[in-house]
């Protein structure tokens, strides 16, 4: 094991360690062994290599798509662009996208790309043309599309590599209406939607504050109610783990730890997050913020330091049985994809503590990539149409209410009422409601079904039943 956050490898077996939570949820469901297998196994695996000019030379490059599951569609997931990725990897993170839909009620079957790279060793041009290039192989193979398969951005990608996709999709497919639907994640000036890029993050923190509000567990594992005032350590301060630690921060908790692979940095008293990002941008490391009281060049320690929740927001495979022990966590509301091991969560759980699963914490990404999807498809701004509608109306109550009352409203108070929402509140308000409401589906099963003892494994339950209603109501051709 290094001494920083640990790396994805052939030897984890992730795909392994999603079908043994599988097989362990489905036997507090009711259907058939072949129904089972149909819903555990990936439908679609495409393995693939292609050239790239490098230098004066070419290069060969691995790539994948998984396509795990049609019970919906399209199939929907990201592109992760890493030197560790595998294709047990690119299979597990399949699966997990099936059951994450499934559990937030995002009508989509899973999928998961991969590029085997790193991509700090290559230089913009040459990542474009990975990028495009690897975009014509799932066009050739008809493994994309916005009604067969939807990418999006994942660990190493983001919305310059979607934009590459969605304009290679569209020259490859002239005068298709629906082409910018053919991926999500896409800039706002290339027909995304707002809210995106922080979606994750803000959906982990909205499923952080929805757990610690219900008293009966808070009260089982020894923790006041609500989200003010408990400490946090955030693994990770990419894309998910920052604005995880953000929203986290604006909803009242302290930020008290933060991990990179260079090293980790600690304060009791909270850290200032954005702060720390920025000290990072400009040094290239967390280490040597000012605002630190402690410093590990080991980063694995810092997950083990004094807190209330821990959230691992970098890559899976970070906690297991030879670190668990020392997690003074009450909460792991996992940020990243697999970050506990089926072993770590029984060990954590025997010591009293809770874990958020990933299938659910970190949906808000799909969830989002949905409405993008729906704005694509139909091509219309979210509010556009009705905005000055509402404030037209709104303005109209108000000025009614006054007239009544004979009580003039401030402006500040009148143009908060008036006010209609934007594309991004409504994506904000649309993305709270999914997490609230999956959180508590999710606790409904593991509360009244008997001998269901993790909320994972209550989320895979649910999302198995819903699936299996889904491969029923299809039937089976020819």
């Amino acid at each position: 094991m290094a001494n920083n956050i640990l790396l994805a490898d052939e030897e984890t077996h992730f795909f392994g360690d999603v079908c043994k939570n599988f097989d362990y949820a489905a036997q507090f469901t009711k259907h058939d062994a072949g129904l089972l297998d149909q819903i555990k196994s990936c439908n679609s695996v495409y393995r693939f290599r292609f050239p790239i000019r490098k230098g004066d030379g070419f290069e060969v490059i691995d790539a994948w798509r998984v396509e795990h599951s049609q019970h919906q569609s399209p199939t929907k997931g990201g592109i992760r662009y890493s030197e560790m990725v595998n294709e047990d990897e690119v299979m597990a993170l399949a699966a997990l996208m099936t059951y994450k839909c499934a559990i937030v009620n995002v009508p989509f079957g899973g999928a998961k790309g991969g590029i085997k790279i790193n991509p700090k060793n290559y230089t913009v041009q040459e990542l474009e043309n990975i990028t495009r290039r690897y975009t014509v192989e799932l066009i050739r193979k008809n493994f994309i599309g916005p009604s067969i398969d939807v990418p999006a951005p994942d660990y190493g990608s983001g919305e310059r590599e979607m934009s590459w996709i969605a304009d290679t999709y569209a020259t490859m497919n002239p005068g298709q209406l629906d082409a910018m639907g053919a991926v999500t994640g896409k800039p706002i000036a290339l027909h995304g939607i707002a809210g995106r890029r922080e979606a994750t993050g803000r959906g982990v923190a909205i499923a952080i504050r929805e757990c610690v509000s219900v008293a009966e567990d808070m009260t089982r594992i020894g923790l006041t109610t609500g989200i003010s005032g408990k400490r946090v350590i955030v693994q990770g301060l990419g894309n998910v783990g920052y604005h995880s630690a953000k929203f986290l921060a604006e909803f009242g908790a302290i930020i008290v730890g933060l991990c990179e692979f260079e090293g980790a940095i600690y304060n009791a008293d909270g850290l200032d997050v954005e702060a720390v990002f920025q000290h990072r941008k400009n040094t290239g490391s967390i280490l040597g913020y000012a605002g630190a009281k402690k410093e590990f060049k080991n980063s694995m320690e810092g997950l083990e330091q004094e807190c209330d929740i821990l959230v691992p927001a970098a890559l899976e495979n970070q906690i297991t049985d030879t670190n668990v022990k020392k997690i003074k966590a009450k909460i792991i509301a996992e940020g990243a994809n697999g970050p506990t091991s089926p072993e770590a969560e029984t060990i954590f759980y025997s010591k009293g503590g809770l874990i958020i699963p990933d299938m659910y914490a970190n949906a808000g990404g799909v969830t989002v990539s949905y409405f993008e999807w729906l704005k694509n498809l139909s091509h219309v701004a979210f509010g556009r149409m009705n905005r000055r509608f509402e404030e037209t109306a709104n303005t109209n109550l108000v000025n009614m209410v006054e007239g009544i009352t004979g009580v003039a409203l401030t402006p500040m108070q009148r143009s908060t009422i008036i006010k209609g929402a934007s594309e991004l509140e409504l994506v904000n308000s649309g993305l709270e409601d999914t997490m609230i409401r999956s959180y508590h589906e999710i606790r409904e099963t593991y509360k009244n079904t008997e001998k269901i003892d993790t909320l994972r494994t209550a989320a895979f339950v649910g999302a198995i039943n819903k699936i299996a209603v889904s491969y029923k109501n299809l039937g089976v051709w020819p």
